[in-house]
């Protein structure tokens, strides 16, 4: 099991700007996707953005295009969530994930991701 551990979370106004990152324990077969997922009260875990360690492919939810930017550092095991412009409507607890390769079908699913980070909170005042 690959061990993932979130930190960069935190309280942020409208507009601002908050940095996550992710690392991972080891890369192997099954952290070929890195993904970042969120999940505000009440409702379900949304995906948010995703990429893979090899090629830098990456992914977004439509509500985060352009204002968040998901990178890799391969030397460091890390994967790291730039979110810019921030809404309240982010708020949310932010979750990091590793899957192994997987089709990418417009969104991706948390069920498709074995190894989860312990979440980290985000929080946009208004």
């Amino acid at each position: 099991q690959v061990q993932l551990v979130e930190s960069g979370g935190g309280l942020v106004q409208a507009g601002g700007s908050l940095r996550l990152s992710c690392a991972a324990s080891r890369r192997t077969f099954s952290t070929s996707v890195m993904g970042w997922f969120r999940q505000a009260p009440g409702k379900e875990r949304e995906f948010v953005a995703a990429i893979t360690w090899s090629g830098g492919t990456t992914y977004y939810a439509d509500s985060v295009k352009v204002r968040f930017t998901v990178s890799s550092d391969n030397t460091k095991n890390t994967a790291n969530l730039q979110m810019n412009s921030l809404k309240p409507e982010d708020t949310a607890v932010y979750y990091c994930a590793a899957a192994r390769p997987i089709r990418y079908t417009g969104t991706f699913s948390p069920g498709s991701f074995e190894s989860w980070g312990q979440g980290t909170q985000v929080t946009v005042s208004s």
